[in-house]
């Protein structure tokens, strides 16, 4: 069966007026297309819906009884197909799923809780990890917002750059480069390095520009987090070369010493990225807005 919701309207127009032509001005129409709409609903029901008592039209016991759900449904219908814009954090209730660089999620992410709590209470957030190789999950619906270095190159994936960080040398108080007027890129090199690799690799953009100098470093470990990496460079001469802004509170708590990259390179992205489906949505507009707040305040520039 083929349903016109056109009828839906009227029906709830000639069940609320009492009349073809009640409910013809009522929708701006005339009172023989009202006529043809009744004709239309009778054939549809098989109910006659309204039928004359004298000068006036009576509702059938069909009609009075279907009356409120009529009603009911042609707000649903509304509601669908014209939503309402207008968000309430107050009422808001609500779980969004964030997959963000453990670094950023130190970096922005105490910030950005702070900050949903304070506006919308009802609102929960769950940080997930990282996978080790590349997940559909942000297609799929079951991730709503990331945040990493890495641009997404799919058309439906939309990508917003909120900041960048340069690359700093993280080392222990009182490493042998600590003690050096300033780090050259031989001295970097020739150092035991620490790679930062959720997939585990032993190499990085960083060796491509100390090949260009004819130089090579030699890295022994690799972590899967900044967090972890941290860890190995407290107690041993090994070197990290991680973002500034994500470490930043790390390296002061752990007593680490923060040296500038003797090297070339430009600065590191921050990206959100996010499901083209949520381009309108008010509440995931909200979020963004609040992580974008939070990772440039946190340290981006």
């Amino acid at each position: 069966m083929q349903l016109d919701l056109n009828l839906l309207t009227a029906l709830d127009a000639l069940l609320e007026e009492g009349s073809v032509t009640g409910a013809a001005a009522r929708l701006h129409v005339t009172a023989p297309a009202m006529s043809r709409s009744l004709g239309r609903i009778r054939r549809t029901t098989g109910d006659q819906i309204l039928v004359r008592t004298g000068r006036t039209m009576t509702p059938t016991p069909y009609a009075i009884a279907v009356r409120g759900q009529v009603h009911e449904l042609l707000h649903q219908v509304h509601g669908v197909l014209a939503p309402s814009r207008a968000l309430d954090l107050a009422t808001l209730e609500r779980t969004f799923t964030l997959r963000w660089h453990d670094s950023l999620v130190a970096l922005g992410g105490p910030a950005l809780l702070a900050a949903v709590r304070g506006q919308a209470p009802g609102v929960r957030l769950r940080f997930i990890a990282e996978s080790s190789t590349d997940t559909p999950e942000l297609r799929r619906g079951e991730v709503d917002l990331e945040a990493n270095a890495d641009r997404p190159g799919a058309p439906d994936i939309r990508a917003e750059n909120v900041g960048e960080t340069r690359l700093v040398v993280i080392v222990r108080q009182g490493h042998p480069l600590t003690r050096d007027e300033a780090v050259t890129a031989q001295r970097y090199a020739a150092a035991e390095h620490i790679n930062v690799s959720r997939r585990g690799n032993l190499g990085n953009a960083l060796d491509d520009v100390l090949a260009r100098l004819g130089l090579a470093r030699r890295v022994v470990a690799t972590a899967p987090t900044e967090a972890a990496a941290l860890e190995f460079a407290r107690g041993s001469d090994l070197v990290i070369t991680v973002p500034e802004a994500t470490t930043r509170s790390a390296v002061a708590a752990l007593g680490l010493a923060a040296l500038p990259l003797p090297l070339e390179l430009p600065s590191a992205p921050i990206y959100l990225a996010w499901h083209q489906r949520y381009d309108t949505d008010p509440a995931h507009a909200w979020l963004r807005g609040l992580a974008r707040t939070a990772l440039t305040t946190g340290g981006a520039s």
